[in-house]
């Protein structure tokens, strides 16, 4: 396994892959695309595969030896998957919907698993051109446009009015619920990944999210918010783990101030 000053250096060549494959993405925006649909549902574009075919390219000719899981890989069995020890699990475009639909909130997610943890984690939002990664024991970093990368923590909140992330969706039932009671608030609705980097910088409080998502959905912002101060748990305070039989995660929250019992606004 990779020591953490190898680790500090190995997310520098992962920042370039997660921008080239943002540069991939933004050839196909607001442009012609195919758009096709999954078992379950979700969409896929040429976006998406074009994404992941470099990623995986890039990742295989800098780490070989590891394997990757990817949203838009083929199935691999978990008695296969159960050996690994350390892995990449990448989300090659995270908020396929909103890409469809002509709204920049997509990202690149990737993150290094090392014993069913992430340890390396990076954000690329190509639109705007934010990037976010974090190492294990380095901290937590953004970097806009062609300016030096500064450090980002999660702020220190009062329950007066706390910022909440929600999706572009109009909330359901349970979101609905604890919002009503939180009280009173500020809602932030963005699309992806986006939401948990805002708890990451400190310009949100808390992302609650209802409902399943995958594990390449959450595995390099778990990395960034915790690197950043925070925490991403299930709704049992619990730390989401990685490369379980099902990849599906959890309802889980990403928290700036861990010290609020922000469980009992769930109730």
């Amino acid at each position: 396994m990779f020591s953490n000053n190898d680790i500090k250096e190995l997310v520098l060549d992962v920042n370039h892959i997660a921008q080239g494959a943002g540069n991939k993405i933004k050839q196909y925006f607001n442009s012609n695309f195919e758009v096709n649909f999954k078992h379950d549902k979700s969409p896929v574009t040429t976006a998406d595969l074009a994404a992941h075919q470099y990623i995986a390219e890039q990742l295989q000719a800098l780490t070989p030896n590891l394997p990757q899981l990817s949203e838009e890989s083929d199935q691999i069995d978990f008695d296969r998957r159960a050996t690994w020890k350390t892995y990449w699990l990448i989300d090659p475009l995270d908020g396929t919907r909103e890409f469809v639909k002509n709204n920049p909130d997509f990202t690149v997610n990737i993150a290094l698993i090392h014993h069913n943890e992430p340890v390396l984690g990076v954000i690329h939002l190509p639109v705007e051109n934010h990037l976010y990664f974090a190492t294990r024991t380095n901290g937590a970093f953004k970097r806009v446009g062609n300016h030096s990368h500064t450090a980002i923590s999660v702020r220190q909140q009062s329950l007066n009015s706390p910022r909440v992330c929600g999706s572009r969706a109009k909330p359901g039932k349970s979101m609905q619920k604890f919002l009503t009671n939180i009280g009173d608030h500020e809602l932030i609705s963005r699309g992806s990944s986006i939401k948990s980097c805002l708890v990451a910088e400190g310009s949100a409080d808390i992302y609650p999210r209802f409902g399943p998502t995958w594990e390449w959905d959450t595995a390099a912002a778990q990395c960034i918010v915790e690197q950043a101060g925070g925490k991403l748990m299930d709704f049992e305070s619990n730390t989401l783990q990685y490369n379980k039989e099902s990849l599906l995660n959890p309802s889980f929250m990403a928290v700036g101030d861990n010290n609020i019992n922000w469980q009992k606004f769930l109730r």
